[in-house]
């Protein structure tokens, strides 16, 4: 993964702004809507937490792993006495066990793993770590120049524009 998982000071602040809030609020109840993601959820790549902020309202757990310690720092000290466990960690190599959680979780953070192979690591880790049956949903952005900008000097790779569905 990227080096400590930082981001271009436009980047941070995009992810930390009104708009981008206003972005997710829409974005987040669109992605889950129709999936049973269960009571004990894992959310990768949390970053300043908006997601989590959304999330946690519906859920009885949430775990959120975060590749930058600073950002993890953070989120799991405003979370702190919440039903929010915070991780510093990568979520290629995750720390947990096999079938812990019920469903996953991902927003707008799987262009930041550096390449195909460990998006791919990332996701069969994903796998192994929710129960069979479970379910993983999230959502990505697509290439832009406005994506290469705002990622200047950090780490874009994106996805393809795919569809998974596996059963």
């Amino acid at each position: 993964m990227e080096e400590g998982g930082r981001v271009n000071r436009l980047h941070h602040w995009l992810c930390r702004s009104g708009r981008w809030r206003k972005t997710i609020e829409r974005r987040v109840p669109w992605v889950v809507s129709g999936a049973d993601l269960g009571q004990n959820v894992l959310e990768l790549g949390p970053g300043p937490g908006l997601t989590t902020d959304l999330l946690r309202l519906t859920l009885e757990r949430l775990t959120a792993i975060e590749v930058d310690p600073g950002l993890a720092a953070s989120l799991r000290l405003r979370l702190s006495g919440s039903n929010v466990e915070v991780i510093a960690g990568d979520a290629t190599t995750m720390p947990f066990a096999d079938g812990q959680f019920s469903g996953a979780v991902s927003f707008t953070m799987l262009h930041h793993v550096p390449s195909p192979e460990l998006q791919d690591q990332l996701l069969r880790e994903v796998w192994r770590v929710i129960t069979p049956g479970g379910v993983f949903v999230g959502s990505d952005s697509i290439q832009s120049l406005f994506m290469r900008l705002i990622h200047i000097v950090t780490r874009l790779c994106p996805l393809p524009r795919i569809h998974l569905a596996c059963g």
